[in-house]
């Protein structure tokens, strides 16, 4: 079974890093450092993050800090930025199933509208937290 990406726990740890510390820190090595990766896959996820409005990473000496304050940026806004999803769907469905089967051929048009009401569950769960909570629970 696939996961989901781990952009977004990375993205969350961090945002979450630079949260709570001094913007001279936060640099990708030393983020790389604390989610343990490689600081290619930092710099990566932070270009997402800065598309998205969260973060301003300056250029040379390094060094990131949030564009929003904690208490705006809510795990849906960070899950939005680092696109774990395609196509806005959660859920994907397997390719060609046998039209000559019932279930193969009603499975996807059965199964769809149950999987968009967990995914705007999740969502809406995702909506109500944020970055703030979080970074408190650290402490």
């Amino acid at each position: 079974m696939k996961q989901i990406s781990t952009r977004f726990s990375i993205a969350v740890h961090t945002l979450s890093l630079i949260a709570v510390s001094s913007t001279e820190d936060c640099t990708g090595d030393y983020i790389a450092g604390s989610v343990n990766t490689n600081p290619v896959v930092i710099r990566r996820i932070m270009g997402l993050l800065k598309k998205a409005g969260l973060v301003e990473v300056r250029p040379g000496v390094g060094g990131a800090s949030l564009l929003k304050t904690p208490e705006d940026i809510t795990l849906l806004d960070i899950y939005r930025a680092v696109h774990v999803i395609e196509d806005n769907q959660l859920f994907r469905f397997h390719e060609d199933p046998n039209e000559g089967c019932p279930v193969g051929r009603n499975i996807e048009s059965v199964l769809q509208s149950e999987l968009s009401e967990a995914q705007s569950a999740m969502e809406h769960r995702l909506a109500q937290t944020t970055l703030s909570q979080l970074t408190m629970k650290f402490k």
